[in-house]
């Protein structure tokens, strides 16, 4: 027995991590809205394990005195007030984003963060030691953040200003004031001044050319990406360009087909019920084969439109109703039962009643498929089971439809939605088979925001469970 859980989101398979503004490919609003999440995730953890370090500092200093490592100033404090209020500023101007003012963007939020951070880094770097620690090299960080989210004009004005900042403090250093190194371990006083001196000019030029090496490597390996991108952006409109031209082709031919094979279906009528003359019953049998074969071809038609309309539902503009399940299912049934009636396969309902908010057309076109699917591929004589269950603790529900019939192999499974397809199992079972109705399944869950979970074994039987959260109970609606 295999299991299977299908779960689609329309709004998230549609979206492009990069956009196309101009000629120049940047990431997209929503790329950069996660990113600053991320960063001002990362900014908490490092307050946190400054005030962890501050707290050490007050209430070990003697045993942290024995190891060199000297009691601070009051920087520390005063870099975790300036992280915390701009952290807080950060959400702020995300919660507003588009609505404060158009200076208000991503863009310049991220800006901001690095600006910020930058001087802030610069004031560690300068009491930590910015010629007698590695602490410097800290500042490669925000050149490959610039490469990666801005231009490579904005990322190189990012390193310029990472290359005056640290200019800036390690002039102030070695050549001003005199360096507060975060040890006492760490002694700058054993090289004679000149020394030091010629040392830090020298440490300032390597780490100038440094960071503007490392910005070259990351921006030219940035553009390679975003070339790359450009192409997958590019093939991805085509994609769906030459899919929409595809369907719309279909559509038309199957809105073609649709007129002269009802005429067909007409005629038909008319000389089986005898208005045309007396028939032989060589022709009459002639005559119900074709209204056999026109009929599946009438329900193939119908599939491919009601398929193209699912398509072209609109989330924006689709209007989500309340639904008692319930009702929704005995209207379905009063469909189906005809068809389970020609099979003689019993229908069992066991309902638990909720309420859910769907596109109500589309949860009983969505309902009536699976229906009738089981009764489809079930065996003649056989039953469905259909059933709905209630958990009340996390506010969901399951509608489970369950067939006795001819199950569904391992490797069909993951397809079973797919257009188009079935299995040589189902054709065998059902020549009449489209493999459009669970398309249209897939479409209605999607529109639907619906998760569905098959389990089938060939020989056996299907079940096909179909979940939907945040419901709401007919005493509380």
């Amino acid at each position: 027995m295999a299991t299977t859980e299908f779960s689609w989101n329309k709004s998230n398979s549609q979206n492009i991590s990069l956009e196309l503004i101009g000629e120049k490919l940047k990431l997209s609003d929503d790329v950069l809205i996660s990113n600053i999440r991320w960063f001002i995730t990362f900014r908490w953890v490092l307050i946190a394990t400054l005030v962890f370090f501050e707290i050490l500092m007050l209430s070990s200093s003697d045993a942290l005195a024995k190891l060199g490592i000297s009691e601070q100033q009051k920087w520390p404090i005063a870099i975790i007030i300036v992280l915390v209020v701009a952290n807080i500023a950060y959400i702020f101007a995300l919660k507003n984003y588009g609505k404060s003012s158009k200076y208000n963007s991503p863009s310049i939020n991220l800006w901001v963060q690095i600006i910020v951070d930058l001087i802030c880094l610069s004031v560690v770097v300068h009491y930590i030691g910015s010629t007698t620690t590695p602490v410097s090299f800290f500042y490669v960080l925000h050149i490959a953040l610039a490469c990666i989210f801005f231009s490579t004009r904005e990322s190189l004005y990012v390193t310029i200003l990472v290359c005056l900042m640290d200019t800036v403090v390690i002039v102030i250093d070695n050549f001003l004031i005199i360096q507060s190194p975060l040890s006492a371990l760490i002694s700058n006083h054993i090289l004679s001044e000149s020394a030091r001196r010629d040392g830090a000019i020298v440490w300032m030029f390597f780490l100038d050319a440094l960071f503007l090496i490392v910005w070259y490597v990351v921006s030219r390996l940035s553009l390679i990406v975003r070339a790359h991108e450009r192409h997958l952006v590019d093939a991805y409109k085509q994609i769906n360009q030459a899919q929409v031209e595809k369907d719309q082709y279909a559509l038309l031919i199957t809105h073609q087909l649709k007129s002269p094979l009802d005429a067909i279906r007409s005629k038909i009528n008319l000389i089986n019920e005898g208005y045309l003359g007396e028939t032989t019953p060589e022709v009459s049998t002639a005559l119900q084969q074709m209204d056999v074969r026109a009929k599946n071809m009438s329900g193939l038609i119908l599939d491919l439109l009601r398929l193209e309309r699912l398509k072209d539902t609109c989330l924006d503009t689709a209007v989500f109703e309340s639904v008692d399940i319930q009702t929704a299912l005995q209207k379905c049934l009063e469909k189906i039962t005809p068809v389970a009636n020609s099979k003689n396969v019993v229908l069992n309902l066991s309902i638990e009643n909720f309420v859910c908010k769907v596109i109500p057309d589309q949860l009983g076109i969505l309902l009536e498929n699976i229906i009738t699917n089981a009764i489809t591929y079930s065996h003649d004589s056989g039953s469905v089971e259909i059933a709905s269950t209630v958990n009340r603790l996390n506010r969901s529900a399951e509608i489970i439809v369950t067939d006795h019939g001819i199950g569904i192999d391992n490797k069909d499974l993951p397809n079973i939605f797919n257009e188009y397809f079935y299995s040589p199992r189902a054709a065998l079972h059902n020549k009449a088979s489209s493999g459009i109705g669970l398309s249209i399944v897939r479409i209605a869950a999607e529109n639907n925001k619906l998760k569905i979970k098959v389990t089938s074994e060939p020989g056996m039987g299907t079940t096909f469970t179909v979940i939907f959260s945040n419901i709401e109970l007919p005493d509380e609606y």
